[in-house]
C-alpha cells in the first residue's frame, strides 16, 4: 500500500475562518496533540497575515518535533520572506505558496492573464526553494480551472521545484466522481507528476468534502488536507477524522495507509472543540456524542446480541473507552490518574495535584463523577490559568425583568467587589465583571449546555468576546451552578483579551 500523508490545517484554515484568535499556548496545545494523533504535516498559520500569526508559527516551529511544520503564503516575495523567517527554527519546514488558477480568480480577483499567473507561480516556487527544500504549491480554485491550463501550471511549478501540488476544490463545487476524474486527469497528463506528491484539499459547501477527498485519494492522491471536526471557511473543510476512519474501515478499497493513531481521535476532537469554542454536533460522524448511541429497540437488541450488527467502528478504536466507571469524593489520586489515563490524559506531579483539587470540589457537589464530567474538568483545567480569579458571586432577582449581581474578583493582585443590575442574572454578572475590570470588549456569543444528564449535571459555558482589533477570544467555564459556570467563562475570555492587549501595547493593563 502507498503512504497517505495527512496534512492538518486546523490552525490555519480552521482558525482564520472562525475569526477567533487563539493564543500561542492554545496553538501549541493543539499542535502537540496533532503530533500525538500522528499527522504528517501541521499547517501552523499564515505568518504574513499578522504579528500574532507570525509568533504562533515561529513558536510551533521551535517547539514541535515529529511533524513537518508548514506556513502559508501568497505568491508574493514579502509573504515568502516572512514565512521563511517564521519557519527558521523548524526541524522539517515547508512553505505552502500558490495562486488562483480559475478564470474567475485570474480575471476578477488577480486581474492577470493566464501567462502572468504561470509566471508568478513559477517565480514563487523558485523563490521559496531558496529557503527550504520542501515547497508545496496550491492551485487555488483548481476544480473550476480549465484542466488543460491546470496541467500547464502544475508541470511548470514541479519543474521549478515544487515537491507537493495541491489541487483544491476551494468553493466546494465538485461532486466525488468529477473530483476523482480531475485527479486522474492530472496524474495522466502532467508529464513530470511523478516528481511531486498530489494533494487534495476540499471544502464542504455542498456537504461533499469528505466524499470528494476520498475520491481523490482513490484516484491516486497521496496527501489529504483537512481540519479536526471539519472547521473551516464557510461550511468547513474536510473532516480529517472522517477520512481517516473511512480508510481505516474500508482500507482495502483505497490502497493507502497512514501513520495515524486512531485512539487519539476523540481526544483531539474534544481539545479542538474546547479551545475554539465550536461545539461538536451530537450527530457528527465519528466524534459526535450520538455516534455510538443506539436508541431504537431493534438496534439495541441487535447490538446486545452482536455489536457488529449496528456498529462498523468500535468506540475504543477512536479512544472512547467502553468502561463507564464512576468516581466519587472517596476516590484517591491514583484512581483519578488511572481513569484520566484511560481517557487519554497524562497528568503528573503538580498538574495532577491541581486537577485532583478540582475533582474533589466537583465530587463534593455530585454523588458520582462520570467520564463526561472528567472531559469537562480537564477542559476547564486547561484554561484554569486565568490571571483573574472569581472569588464569589451573589444574585438576587425581582420578578422576571430585573436582577442584581454582586461579584468579587481577585484582579491585579487586589480583591475587588462591585454590583450591577440588568435584565437577567447572567447579564447582571457580566455587567458587574465589566465594572470591576474596565472591560470594553463586546459580548459576541454566549452558550450554555449540560455536560451530563440529571439534576447534578455540570453546566458548560462558552463565551466569545469581540476584541478591540476585531478578533474574537473564547472563554470556557464549568460548574454545577450555571451562573458560576457563566462567570468563569466570561472571566477566562476577559483574561485572554487583556493579555493580548498587553502584548500589543505594553503600557496597557
Amino acid at each position: 500500500m502507498r503512504k497517505l500523508y495527512v496534512f492538518d490545517t486546523t490552525l490555519r484554515d480552521g482558525e482564520q475562518s472562525l475569526g477567533i484568535t487563539l493564543n500561542v499556548k492554545e496553538k501549541l496545545e493543539v499542535a502537540r496533540q496533532l503530533v500525538n494523533l500522528g499527522v504528517d504535516i501541521i499547517e501552523a498559520g499564515f505568518p504574513a497575515s499578522s504579528p500574532g500569526d507570525f509568533e504562533s508559527v515561529s513558536t510551533i516551529a521551535k517547539e514541535i518535533k515529529g511533524a513537518v511544520i508548514c506556513g502559508l503564503t501568497r505568491a508574493v516575495v514579502q509573504d515568502i520572506d516572512r514565512c521563511a523567517q517564521a519557519l527558521r527554527p523548524a526541524e522539517q519546514p515547508r512553505i505552502h505558496t500558490g495562486i488562483g488558477v480559475s478564470p474567475v480568480h485570474m480575471e476578477r480577483k488577480l486581474m492577470l492573464s493566464p501567462e502572468q499567473v504561470i509566471e508568478r507561480a513559477v517565480a514563487a516556487v523558485k523563490y521559496a526553494k531558496k529557503y527550504v527544500s520542501d515547497v508545496e504549491f496550491y492551485a487555488e480554485d483548481a476544480f473550476r480551472a480549465d484542466p488543460k491550463f491546470l496541467v500547464q501550471v502544475l508541470a511548470q511549478v514541479i519543474a521549478a521545484g515544487a515537491t507537493v501540488v495541491n489541487i483544491p476544490d476551494t468553493v466546494g463545487y465538485a461532486s466525488p466522481w468529477e473530483y476523482g476524474e480531475l485527479i486522474s486527469y492530472v496524474r495522466q497528463n502532467v508529464e513530470n507528476i511523478e516528481k511531486a506528491i498530489v494533494s487534495v484539499h476540499c471544502h464542504n459547501d455542498l456537504g461533499m468534502a469528505t466524499a470528494n477527498s476520498l475520491a481523490g485519494i482513490k484516484a491516486g492522491a497521496s496527501q489529504v488536507e483537512g481540519t479536526i471536526n471539519g472547521i473551516g471557511e464557510r461550511a468547513g473543510n474536510t473532516s480529517l477524522e472522517e477520512v481517516i476512519m473511512a480508510i481505516y474501515t474500508r482500507r482495502a478499497g483505497y490502497g493507502v495507509e497512514s501513520g495515524i493513531n486512531t485512539k487519539e481521535i476523540a481526544a483531539t476532537s474534544r481539545l479542538v472543540s474546547r479551545i475554539t469554542g465550536v461545539p461538536v454536533p451530537d450527530h457528527k460522524a465519528i466524534v459526535g456524542a450520538n455516534a455510538f448511541m443506539h436508541a431504537s429497540g431493534i438496534h439495541q437488541d441487535g447490538v446486545l446480541k452482536d455489536r457488529e450488527t449496528y456498529e462498523i467502528i468500535s468506540p475504543e478504536t477512536i479512544g472512547v473507552p467502553e468502561n463507564t466507571i464512576s468516581l466519587s469524593a472517596r476516590s484517591g489520586r491514583h484512581a483519578l490518574k488511572h481513569r484520566l489515563g484511560e481517557l487519554g490524559y497524562t497528568v503528573e506531579g503538580t498538574e495532577l495535584d491541581a486537577v485532583y483539587q478540582k475533582f474533589l470540589q466537583l465530587a463534593d457537589q455530585k454523588k458520582e463523577v462520570f467520564d463526561q464530567d472528567l472531559y469537562a474538568l480537564m477542559g476547564d483545567a486547561g484554561t484554569a490559568d486565568t490571571g483573574i480569579i472569581l472569588r464569589n458571586i451573589a444574585v438576587t432577582t425581582n420578578g422576571s425583568d430585573t436582577a442584581t449581581a454582586t461579584v468579587t474578583l481577585e484582579h491585579e493582585g487586589k480583591i475587588v467587589t462591585d454590583a450591577a443590575c440588568a435584565n437577567g442574572p447572567v447579564n447582571a454578572i457580566f455587567s458587574a465583571i465589566d465594572r470591576l475590570t474596565g472591560n470594553t470588549a463586546v459580548l459576541e456569543d454566549y452558550t450554555l449546555k449540560s455536560v451530563t444528564r440529571g439534576r447534578e449535571a455540570l453546566g458548560d459555558a462558552t463565551v466569545k468576546l469581540r476584541h478591540f482589533d476585531g478578533s474574537l477570544v473564547v472563554g470556557k467555564g464549568i460548574s454545577t451552578d450555571i451562573l458560576e459556570a457563566s462567570a468563569r467563562a466570561y472571566v477566562n475570555a476577559l483574561t485572554k483579551n487583556f493579555r493580548k492587549k498587553a502584548r500589543l501595547d505594553p503600557v496597557a493593563k
